[in-house]
């Protein structure tokens, strides 16, 4: 897979995590690692950050649950707009965090 397929699949992978629920960088890596070769959090990280404008980018968080750096407070408005479970800033991740296989 060439890294602009990469792309594409990590942003289509993102297209279709489900309004209240999230994912965390790593999972996205995880998810698409085995058709990829590639498992890296940071590089998903870095997809987001240069090309996640146009996908529901506020469903991607940390593993703890951090919500995307420099975009906190938007990315709090809309999760708790779609009913994601919050403690404080953290997203609770054992109630919200989705697999594309459910």
């Amino acid at each position: 897979m060439t890294p602009e397929e990469y792309v594409e699949e990590v942003l289509a992978l993102v297209e279709r995590i489900p309004p209240g629920r999230v994912m965390s960088y790593g999972a996205v890596a995880d998810a698409l690692a085995e058709r990829s070769g590639r498992c890296s959090a940071r590089l998903v990280g870095t997809i987001m950050a240069r090309h996640g404008g146009g996908v529901p980018w506020h469903r991607v968080v940390n593993s703890a649950g951090r919500l995307p750096p420099g975009h906190e407070r938007e990315a709090r408005a809309r999760l708790l707009a779609e009913g994601v479970p919050l403690r404080g800033d953290l997203v609770e991740m054992r109630a919200a965090a989705w697999s594309p296989g459910q």
